[in-house]
């Protein structure tokens, strides 16, 4: 459950506009705070799981701001351009009005709160659970902090937050090369980001369909401005829960292990346990971790063999073959 920091800075003099719409950026699904009148709200949410959540809430959703509103809350990301973003966003769609952020410690909410203090006074602010809360009247003064895709080094589309923005992750180059030359016709790549692995993957003429999922809009749209193959499928989903069209022969994966800055390598257990539940009994799963990373007991549950084909010091690639029923 997400800390309520908005309701101790309301206690503390924070106030929120009593009528009008107003706008919640990045918030997690799991959000519950009693300072935010839900029915006049529209979240903005680019990740499938909240986006999901939200809705299932009955919570107006949305992919970006479009109109004005009479305030904003903003939660910052763990990539600083992403949480900079997040404010430019804020402010042009709050021309007059407050703009409130609140974020943990580890999403970097203190070096934030100084560059913004650097350009515009604050009203408040509030510490409260190892994170602030702080807030300050809307200004143009951050449109420079916008931004959005862009070509990198490899002239691939990436954004802020997106994994590996700058380059191809060595991980995923160490997955391509270790993998065999067949890996059947229907293939996916869980947890996709902008198309890296896919790319390399598509090298390769005897896959008839590739199925791109990724959770993050943002990155999957990067993907399909990277990938123009007739064979790729894109899909917004959360992997752990995304159903194939049809069993697959492989999937191939670098999977995510953190939720915010924390590790958390039960994260990247549950991709394991969904590429099973996807393939075909003959079917094949390829991945990459960091060294690390604890997969093996998760890849004895859910597979009747698994090895480790190739490594080095920072990672290691292991493969599943013959999923349990």
């Amino acid at each position: 459950m997400t800390i309520d920091r908005l309701s101790f800075a309301a206690e503390a003099g924070m106030t929120l506009p009593k009528d009008g719409c107003i706008l919640v950026i990045g918030a997690p699904g799991d959000l519950m705070s009693h300072a935010l009148p839900l029915d006049r709200c529209t979240v903005v949410q680019r990740f499938a799981p909240d986006h999901d959540a939200w809705a299932q809430r009955g919570v107006n959703v949305a992919l970006a701001a479009e109109g004005r509103f009479d305030a904003a809350v903003v939660f910052p990301a763990r990539a600083r351009e992403l949480s900079e973003s997040r404010i430019a966003e804020a402010c042009a769609a709050v021309p007059t009005g407050r703009i409130v952020v609140d974020g943990p410690k580890t999403d970097g909410i203190e070096p934030l709160l100084k560059a913004i203090r650097a350009r515009v006074p604050l009203t408040g602010q509030v510490s409260k659970a190892h994170g602030k809360c702080f807030w300050f009247d809307s200004t143009p003064d951050f449109a420079d902090w916008a931004r959005g895709p862009a070509l990198n080094g490899m002239g691939m589309w990436t954004a802020p937050g997106v994994f590996s923005a700058d380059a191809q992750d060595p991980g995923t180059d160490m997955l391509l090369g270790a993998l065999p030359d067949k890996l059947g016709t229907q293939v996916a790549d869980l947890g996709a980001g902008w198309g890296g692995l896919a790319a390399g993957l598509l090298s390769r003429d005897t896959i008839a369909t590739l199925h791109l999922v990724e959770a993050d809009r943002t990155a999957l749209d990067c993907a399909e401005k990277n990938i123009a193959d007739p064979r790729a499928r894109f899909h917004w989903a959360n992997a752990r829960t995304w159903a194939a069209p049809e069993r697959l022969d492989a999937v191939v994966m670098n999977p995510p292990f953190h939720i915010g800055r924390a590790p958390d390598p039960a994260l990247g257990r549950a991709f394991i346990t969904a590429a099973r539940k996807m393939l075909k009994p003959s079917g094949n799963l390829w991945l990459v971790a960091n060294r690390h990373l604890p997969y093996e007991s998760q890849l004895e549950t859910d597979f009747r063999h698994f090895e480790e084909i190739a490594g080095n010091s920072r990672f290691k690639i292991l493969h599943g073959y013959r999923p349990k029923a």
